[in-house]
């Protein structure tokens, strides 16, 4: 059977385990960078608190660096994989090589501009003298090894799609197991602190930016970066800004989200509650990787049963991941709720930080539960290929309803930081009432009788609620 057979035919409970493990594990895996710094920096002793505030003003920072490297990576991704579907090798070969080339030029940029401004970014991002050091501390190192850090994130989406998607994972299990490994060697063995953390996260992203290489240039890729491929036409970086701009997009106004948070967090509530806000998105975090990975893997899944008019397969294709996706982040809603000091201990043991990451914990990680099927359901069109639609559902809790929820709540009855700590439940419950109007408007047009062939013994009936 081959691929368009199985996903057509084989049982979708067994092809959603095929398809999302792997980027589950790729998820999770990714999001151990910044977590395992966030935990050991907590943990300096005297300073930790203040430490993770410092560190947690950077992340808007860290964000549009990410940024960067989805514009490059997911649109040379995507055109190498289609240039390679339609047997043109070499044209694939130069819109990898053209991509190597923008990520050398884009990270030398910013490391200037991020080196020389320093100073004021951090200001402007919600930085004060008391943590503004730190955040220096973390920052010189991490702008100094911007080019390895893009690397290392923006050409292993070309792994996949050069055909290997086990050993772009692996590239990634690379970097985060030389970082957890080092942390705390620099941190605590060497008495570095932040700037041990820092030097931790680019010596990880240079081992896999070294395995990147190898790969494309002596390895057993199908495509190489050579010389000739590496000079810069024009219409072929249009075609990779053209396909990676909505996921660029969608990183800066997240990077403008958390400016606004981290501005609000430090007028109502001071640095420690910053800090107290990098615990909860790291929480977060740990819970949400998995649903993102469930996104990934039923994505083809969907797709291609949409396409076949397959739909009956298409709702268990949503409604299998949105079961599991609810009980993961319903699982994180009772730790938070019930034994939240256990989550947010891993970070600090500062008794200030505690105190205040535990209510706020409780209150912006309130509406948890309903994310699952936020997220899953979002996801579904863009696997149908309503990208717009999709883009919509997906900026809204994080962008289009937070960003008016963090400026206008604090000020109701002078809820102050109360009221910031509300904006994340009060985003979240909207965005799901919006979401599941659009959603099942959508779903209850596909009609399971034109899937004649489809078999109902294989999962219970969905057609009811879906």
């Amino acid at each position: 059977m081959n691929r368009q057979q199985m996903l057509g035919e084989e049982k979708v409970t067994k092809l959603l385990v095929q398809f999302s493990i792997p980027a589950i594990i790729g998820m999770m895996v990714n999001v151990l960078y910044n977590i395992v710094d966030r935990m050991f920096i907590g943990n300096i002793p005297k300073v930790g608190g203040l430490a993770l505030t410092g560190v947690g003003i950077t992340l808007p920072i860290m964000t549009i660096i990410l940024a960067f490297g989805m514009l490059v990576g997911l649109g040379a991704s995507a055109r190498i994989s289609l240039k390679l579907g339609e047997h043109k090798r070499d044209e694939a070969e130069k819109h990898l090589g053209n991509a190597f080339t923008l990520i050398l030029l884009i990270s030398a940029l910013i490391t200037i501009i991020g080196l020389i401004f320093m100073s004021p970014i951090l200001k402007i991002f919600g930085a004060s003298p008391e943590t503004e050091g730190y955040a220096v501390q973390y920052m010189q190192i991490i702008f100094i090894g911007t080019v390895f850090n893009m690397l290392s994130f923006g050409l292993n989406h070309s792994i996949r799609s050069d055909g290997n998607p086990k050993l772009a994972m692996f590239s990634m299990l690379i970097g985060a197991g030389t970082n957890i490994i080092l942390d705390p060697i620099f941190i605590f063995g060497f008495g570095m602190g932040v700037r041990g953390a820092a030097l931790a996260t680019i010596i990880s992203q240079i081992a896999s930016t070294i395995w990147i290489m190898y790969y494309f240039t002596k390895g057993k890729s199908t495509i190489k970066i050579c010389r000739n491929s590496m000079k810069l036409e024009w219409p072929i970086v249009m075609s990779i800004f053209s396909i990676g701009m909505s996921p660029f997009a969608m990183q800066i106004a997240q990077s403008i989200v958390l400016v606004l948070a981290n501005n609000a967090l430090k007028e109502y509530g001071g640095d420690l509650a910053i800090g107290a806000m990098t615990i909860v998105n790291s929480i977060s975090m740990i819970f949400m990787m998995p649903l993102f990975g469930l996104n990934q893997g039923s994505q083809p899944i969907i797709g291609y049963n949409y396409g076949a008019k397959k739909y009956g397969r298409v709702k268990d294709a949503v409604k299998i991941p949105v079961i599991i996706a609810t009980i993961i982040v319903t699982v994180g809603w009772i730790l938070v709720q019930f034994a939240p000091k256990m989550l947010i201990q891993i970070f600090s043991n500062d008794q200030n930080l505690l105190e205040m990451a535990v209510t706020g914990t409780k209150i912006f990680l309130f509406m948890f539960p309903v994310l699952g099927f936020q997220t899953i359901s979002s996801n579904y069109f863009q696997s149908i290929g309503q990208a717009k639609i999709s883009m919509v559902l997906s900026l809204l809790r994080q962008v289009i309803l937070l960003i008016p929820c963090l400026i206008i709540l604090p000020h109701i009855n002078g809820l102050g930081l109360t009221g910031v700590w509300l904006s994340g439940p009060v985003a979240d419950g909207l965005a799901s009432i919006i979401t599941g109007l659009v959603f099942f408007t959508s779903i209850r047009k596909l009609k399971d009788n034109s899937d004649p062939s489809y078999s109902r013994d294989r999962m219970p009936s969905v057609s009811e609620g879906m």
